[in-house]
């Protein structure tokens, strides 16, 4: 028998132990992703207890995540720690329209959250982050957040930052602060859809503007630039939502001189930049101009809801966090605490080493289920872009699919352009596992073949 748990050296019921056993095997490696366990009565003869005993811990480990059962094979150690991790439409048995970060065993989430929840508790409490504090984070928490940023922005400093509840609190201040009902911001053709929310709250008005496989055109941004006169550019030059362009460092260099010599505001949405981090921020080539936000919604979790806003500099920064008190008062600083002991501790990386390399075991699944099908995508980014057969309906196939029980996302969602592809994003870490992951795809790959799929001519 592959695993059998101590138990001699905890307390409580039998049950209560072999759960803690197993969630402490999983914690430390000796149990591995996937791997089968012990039927219930093998276990409980190896353990010499009663069968129901183990079926109450089995049963106690499913409802925690730690194991999934599979029909006909046994109990397995679960692929990830993610149960319900958003809300399905009904219907949807393999929702991927949500751009979700997959959540590998390797990276303990649940396991880190509680040890530094507790961490907390014992050596501060909790009373410190349950009032009022200023917005923005404090000056530690700032320097700490920057400390970790200068791996990629070299020049980030605590006292140009600000710690906001997530980047589209972030988006939405910028465009408070900087702009007025009428002015323009370009984006790229296909952009993320909070900043079309923001912007339309905001009475701003988005222009995007031509991109390629590299990003926008830099031609076509100097004309746009010259055209509109507008107060930002809104980009996501790394892993760009929705098409997975990331610019290389030659056309980064070509769009940040044109912004320079316009003097135009750059926003910069570093929401996917930890999962490729030699690719260099925008903000390095102009700081001076750059609002950049990065997040940890893509590459940790969103339910964190903390994202560092790195500023050109400190009046700017004060400036944003006297709006972030008039939008929100201020961020969730027990979240923000927890962010900060993680980034100190080395905790935040070894995540999102584990989440990247999750995400790059999932693209290389779509590579091979969708095999036959042309898609753009980066190595390791949580989602795809598919550009439909000639003459199928986008709008048509994502109901095809839906009533097989796929959710996926068009490309109007992210369209700012009056001309708009025929696309669909697959958000490949949505899935709770590979296996679901897998089975998804299989129903996507069987409507891109299929006529029936694609029977209404665009």
């Amino acid at each position: 028998m592959d695993w059998v748990p101590t138990l001699s050296d905890r307390q409580g019921p039998v049950y209560r132990r072999i759960l803690d056993a197993l969630a402490a095997d999983v914690a430390n490696g000796r149990l591995h992703r996937g791997q089968q366990l012990p039927t219930h009565r093998a276990l409980a003869k190896a353990l010499g207890i009663d069968l129901t005993t183990v079926t109450r811990a089995y049963t106690e480990a499913r409802r925690c995540g730690l194991t999934e059962a599979r029909v006909g094979q046994g109990t397995f150690v679960a692929e990830t720690m993610a149960q319900i991790r958003h809300a399905t439409r009904p219907g949807d048995e393999f929702d991927l329209s949500m751009n979700l970060p997959p959540q590998p065993m390797e990276a303990d989430l649940e396991g880190r959250l509680v040890r530094g929840i507790a961490a907390i508790q014992r050596e501060v409490g909790f009373s410190a982050h349950l009032n009022y504090r200023e917005p923005g984070g404090s000056a530690a928490e700032r320097d700490t957040a920057a400390a970790w940023l200068r791996s990629r922005a070299a020049d980030a400093h605590g006292d140009r930052l600000v710690i906001c509840p997530g980047t589209q609190n972030a988006l939405f201040n910028l465009l408070v602060a900087l702009t007025k009902p009428g002015d323009v911001v370009l984006t790229e053709a296909l952009t993320y859809p909070g900043i079309k929310a923001a912007a339309a709250y905001s009475g701003v008005r988005l222009i995007g503007v031509p991109m390629d496989e590299a990003g926008i055109l830099p031609d076509a941004l100097s004309s746009a630039c010259r055209e509109h006169a507008p107060k930002a550019v809104y980009l996501i030059p790394t892993i760009h939502n929705p098409t997975t362009a990331t610019m290389p460092p030659s056309r980064r260099e070509e769009v940040a001189e044109i912004l320079r010599a316009n003097d135009v505001l750059l926003f910069e949405d570093d929401a996917y930049g930890p999962l490729e981090p030699k690719a260099m921020p925008l903000a390095s080539f102009i700081p001076e101009r750059t609002y950049f936000a990065a997040s940890l919604s893509k590459c940790i979790a969103p339910g964190l809801r903390v994202s560092f806003l790195l500023t050109p500099d400190h009046e700017s920064a004060g400036l944003m966090a006297a709006v972030l008190r008039a939008t929100v008062q201020m961020s969730a600083f027990l979240m923000v605490a927890l962010v900060a002991r993680w980034l100190g501790d080395g905790s935040a990386d070894a995540i999102i080493d584990a989440i990247r390399g999750e995400a790059a075991a999932r693209q290389k699944l779509a590579a091979e289920v969708l095999a036959r099908q042309a898609f753009s995508s980066h190595p390791n980014g949580h989602h795809i872009w598919i550009p439909l057969p000639r003459g199928c309906s986008r709008t048509e196939f994502a109901s095809h699919v839906q009533r097989q029980g796929l959710a996926v996302v068009t490309a109007e969602t992210f369209s700012v352009a009056e001309t708009q592809q025929n696309a669909i994003r697959v958000s490949l870490g949505a899935a709770s596992s590979r296996s679901e992951l897998v089975q998804g795809l299989q129903i996507l790959a069987t409507a891109l073949r299929s006529s029936a799929a694609i029977r209404r001519v665009v």
